[in-house]
């Protein structure tokens, strides 16, 4: 099965000249949906994972069966005012502004070994961010997962540089 059969494609969304990556096919269809949160747990099985931090909002579906296959905590990563409790937050650069995204304070100990999951890796902006917000609260970040990857965005490379191990299921070359 190759799952990028079971990504739908809509051609000029949000805007003309975007092919956005709906991966609601994908979750729909029990076979990929399985495949893919085995693919991404496979290097980790049976390893020491504390937390996997999910960015909302479909990083959080495939996080928590992340987190469940791997019998580790779970961590949101949300935009700003959504969580109820004292937060951390951390700004961040879009291609229109800034914007701000942010988790619990006592989310993550420091020294806890955590795996950022999202369902996409363009630019790398939030993804960036999301690393530094758990960074900054002291946690060893393993890894960052994504089910597709668009590498002419040069995302995956910025987490890289950061040092962090990358790992994606697809990519989708071009825009």
């Amino acid at each position: 099965m190759d799952l990028r059969d079971a990504i739908r494609t809509i051609p000029d969304y949000p805007k003309p000249g975007i092919l956005f990556r709906d991966i609601t096919t994908l979750l729909g269809d029990a076979r990929a949906f399985r495949r893919s949160v085995d693919q991404l747990v496979a290097p980790w099985a049976g390893g020491k994972i504390d937390k996997i931090a999910g960015i909302e909002a479909r990083g959080f579906i495939l996080g928590g069966a992340v987190a469940h296959q791997l019998s580790s905590g779970f961590v949101p990563i949300r935009k700003k005012g959504k969580l109820p409790h004292t937060t951390v937050r951390i700004a961040y650069s879009l291609e229109y502004g800034l914007d701000e995204m942010e988790m619990h304070e006592d989310a993550v100990a420091a020294g806890e070994r955590v795996i950022l999951v999202d369902d996409l890796i363009a630019t790398g902006g939030t993804a960036t961010a999301a690393v530094q917000l758990l960074r900054q609260m002291g946690a060893e970040v393993v890894a960052a997962c994504f089910v597709i990857d668009l590498p002419d965005l040069g995302g995956a490379d910025k987490l890289r540089a950061l040092g962090v191990d990358v790992r994606t299921l697809v990519a989708f070359e071009g825009h």
